[in-house]
């Protein structure tokens, strides 16, 4: 997420009540997630682990719960809890707005577009040319739609991420700030949800076709003219390439990658990334003919046992 404005260090700081490291006139440009980062943006981390992840990654401001050595270039946020903070940001540059109407007056809607009746459209969405939005689908806030696009009744797009810090006295969300971009020419079907980014974009690429009841979650980018069947359950973080084919039933863990023109059987767990071009099946998940092989020779098993007494 970009801020309208370049904010200074000292600025930042102030909004959240931290000390800083770095210049005071240090130019802050937006925030992100460790794996949108660019130069610019802020990245907060709060676990050891993953300290020379973040001090090394695009972003050039780091805020951190330790004080450390400050990274050429770069400036350092010192928070006693940077999750908290990063939603501090996060409240401080897109706050949650009500709505007093069905469909905000801030929305851009585009030309012979038709929307059905009980639909939400929200604060700033933009909905391109020629589209037909069917009855009760929710459009969250800044969400961006392109031409051609079909939605069926009941879905929802931009939806706050399933991300949360355990805390002794239970969970802490991290706020969303991000978005949901639909490309041109996608076809989404009924009671379909699709989250928004927690500050980058859910995207799903140019002519892709999704069933009814698929879920995708926060930050996915799915490519052009893929296909995904019914039930599906995508979670966070997963880029899907161009011109895969997932079936009826798979669910997926995130961060994942599923290469070009990849085909994922009904009922699959993706347990890891797999290249493209191949057949996938199972749980855990295995090229199709190596697990097919296998529930063959399990049939077998019985036989094996009789003829080995």
């Amino acid at each position: 997420m970009k801020f309208p404005k370049i904010h200074s260090l000292k600025d930042i700081a102030a909004i959240i009540g931290c000390n800083y490291v770095g210049a005071d006139d240090f130019p802050v440009e937006g925030m992100n997630e460790i794996h949108v980062v660019t130069s610019g943006d802020i990245v907060f981390v709060d676990h050891p682990k993953y300290y020379d992840k973040a001090l090394q990654s695009a972003a050039t401001i780091v805020l951190i719960n330790k004080e450390v050595e400050c990274p050429d270039g770069k400036a350092l946020l010192i928070s006693d809890d940077p999750f908290r903070d990063f939603n501090k940001l996060t409240n401080h540059f897109r706050p949650f707005t009500s709505a007093g109407v069905s469909i905000s007056q801030s929305a851009t809607i585009g030309e012979e577009t038709f929307i059905q009746p009980n639909c939400f459209i929200g604060h700033n969405v933009v909905i391109g040319k020629n589209c037909i939005i069917h009855s009760n689908v929710s459009i969250y806030d800044n969400c961006v739609i392109g031409d051609n696009v079909i939605i069926q009744a009941g879905t929802i797009l931009g939806a706050d991420a399933f991300y949360y810090k355990k805390r002794p006295e239970g969970y802490d969300q991290l706020l969303s700030g991000g978005r949901v971009v639909i490309e041109n020419n996608v076809g989404i079907g009924a009671l379909c949800t699709i989250d928004k980014g927690v500050t980058g974009d859910t995207t799903i690429g140019e002519g892709t076709k999704i069933d009814n009841q698929v879920h995708v979650g926060h930050d996915t980018i799915i490519g052009k003219k893929c296909l995904i069947a019914a039930q599906t359950g995508i979670a966070g973080c997963v880029i899907i390439e161009d011109e895969v084919t997932i079936w009826g039933q798979v669910g997926t863990t995130s961060g994942i990658t599923i290469g070009t023109k990849a085909v994922i059987l009904g009922q699959t767990g993706v347990t890891k990334s797999v290249e493209g071009g191949k057949s996938y099946f199972g749980t855990p998940i295995e090229e199709s003919r190596e697990k097919l092989k296998q529930l063959a020779n399990i049939k077998r098993i019985p036989e094996l046992l009789k003829n080995s007494k």
